[in-house]
């Protein structure tokens, strides 16, 4: 129910023999939907043939029973669940990306943002490339298409390309033959793989997505990594690992990836009772009763119950069958949508002094229509707690936050915003606090926090926006020159 929106979700499938591929890509982007609910897609390689099937809405809408009968049956397919960082939201942006080439073909399915996407494009467009889409993986397509020229292998053109390529990129990659999983040298972005049973090899976002499909988890990609598996063979290129520090994103952990995921080797669940255990030592109240704000700020208002000793209460109840508030482009849906999504049980808060969890605050309105149906529903006090710190800072690594004016906590202060959103105190995460939600010890497993502290482990973009590539054509000439 934050203000945040998604990220994307990749999926792909490396079968032993010719079956069904494009229903195991159904289901693990089912599993994946929490990460963009724009659009989705699949491509299967029928033997060197691709055929895919792209368009907006959820997986269960775009893809009928009918729509996946007619997709051939493959050793190997890729899918993307989306939620656009960079590039307007229609059906051209929709993934994966198919490029067909000198050498041969490829389909590529992105998750992350470029933070040299402009620059590259420019370069390629100046240089006669001729785009058809506005994100930023499209460039990823050009850049290895324009390696595979010259280089021997597919997965050689990848290696290539790394090198021109900056920001977060877990990218799932398809050839005729080879389907190759990549990591950024940041780690910003999750990937990993596992096995089925028969022999197939699965590569997700999310171990989550594994389960879904019977896949048994092996191992995450390491940053930097390229993982190809071809006919009878795995190899790893690790040229790229070690060459920066490893820098997850970490809302991956504080909300984007699903609770019964591991990334990296941290369960999201426990880091997020972790999150709610330290805010309870943080920011303590007297209390009758700890709620959490669907789904995200569960786990965080169970971990405050477990720490403070406050007994712990559903106060929420969310219609499954809508889509997240941020889903909707205008504010006045956004706050329309919050109206209709959360339900309060008012036996749970009724004369009752609440403490309300939820993973961050954004620009605040949805926050304060959250506390006002407690409100209404007879809570007596509303105490908020966020299991994350003050959003200062905008992201250039895939979260659809790009300037300091949408973020509340950039313009009022800590009682200010209490104030605005209805609540008698509110108390966020302790930025100290942040790397510790994985491991006690966190020299090994890095995070990104630069939304919080400004500290960013890449160069600042020079154009950002998430519409960069949709400009009048008269400034994007103008650029060019």
């Amino acid at each position: 129910m934050s203000e945040l929106r998604e990220e994307c979700g990749v999926f792909g499938v490396f079968s032993p023999e010719f079956k069904n591929v494009a229903k195991i890509v159904y289901y693990g982007l089912f599993a994946l939907q929490h990460r963009g609910q724009e659009s989705c897609g699949i491509v299967v390689n029928d033997d060197g043939v691709f055929a895919s099937h792209k368009d907006m809405g959820l997986v269960n809408d775009v893809f009928s029973g009918d729509v996946l009968s007619k997709l051939p049956q493959g050793a190997m397919a890729v899918g993307h669940v989306r939620y656009g960082t960079t590039g307007g939201t229609n059906r051209n942006n929709c993934q994966p990306i198919e490029v067909n080439h000198l050498k041969g073909h490829i389909a590529l399915a992105h998750n992350g943002n470029l933070t040299n996407s402009y620059e590259l494009r420019c370069g390629l467009e100046m240089s006669g490339a001729i785009f058809h889409t506005t994100s930023d993986t499209e460039t990823i397509a050009y850049i290895i298409t324009k390696e595979r020229i010259n280089a021997p292998s597919i997965e050689d053109a990848v290696s290539l390309a790394m090198n021109k390529l900056e920001g977060a990129y877990s990218l799932v990659i398809m050839s005729p033959s080879k389907l190759i999983a990549v990591r950024d040298p940041h780690g910003f972005r999750p990937l990993c793989y596992g096995r089925c049973k028969d022999g197939s090899y699965i590569i997700a976002s999310e171990s989550c997505a594994l389960s879904a499909v019977g896949a048994t988890f092996i191992r995450d990609i390491a940053p930097g990594e390229i993982l190809i598996f071809e006919k009878n063979n795995i190899r790893s290129i690790t040229k790229h690992c070690g060459t920066c520090d490893h820098t997850l994103c970490v809302f991956e952990t504080i909300y984007f990836a699903r609770p019964d995921s591991v990334i990296d080797g941290i369960s999201i669940h426990k880091a997020r009772l972790r999150a709610g255990s330290f805010l309870a030592k943080a920011h303590p109240v007297d209390a009758d009763v700890v709620v959490g704000v669907p789904d995200s700020g569960l786990d965080a208002a169970l971990g405050y119950s477990i720490e403070s000793g406050i007994p712990y209460g559903i106060g929420f109840i969310k219609n499954k069958y809508i889509g997240r508030t941020f889903i909707s482009p205008g504010q006045d849906d956004r706050v329309d949508k919050v109206k209709i999504k959360l339900s309060t049980i008012a036996e749970t808060v009724k004369d009752k002094r609440v403490i309300m969890v939820d993973d961050s605050i954004v620009r605040g309105t949805t926050s304060g229509q959250i506390v006002n149906l407690l409100r209404q529903a007879g809570a007596k006090e509303v105490h908020m707690r966020v299991s994350a710190p003050p959003f200062l800072n905008p992201c250039f690594y895939g979260t659809d936050i790009d300037s300091k004016e949408k973020l509340i906590a950039c313009n009022q202060s800590i009682e200010e915003i209490a104030k605005n959103i209805g609540v008698d105190s509110l108390g966020y995460l302790p930025l100290s606090d942040v790397t510790r939600l994985g491991f006690d010890d966190d020299a090994v497993h890095g995070y990104c926090k630069a939304c919080f502290s400004g500290e960013y482990p890449t160069s600042i973009p020079s154009h950002m926006g998430k519409n960069r590539f949709e400009c009048k054509l008269s400034e994007r000439e103008k650029n060019l020159l």
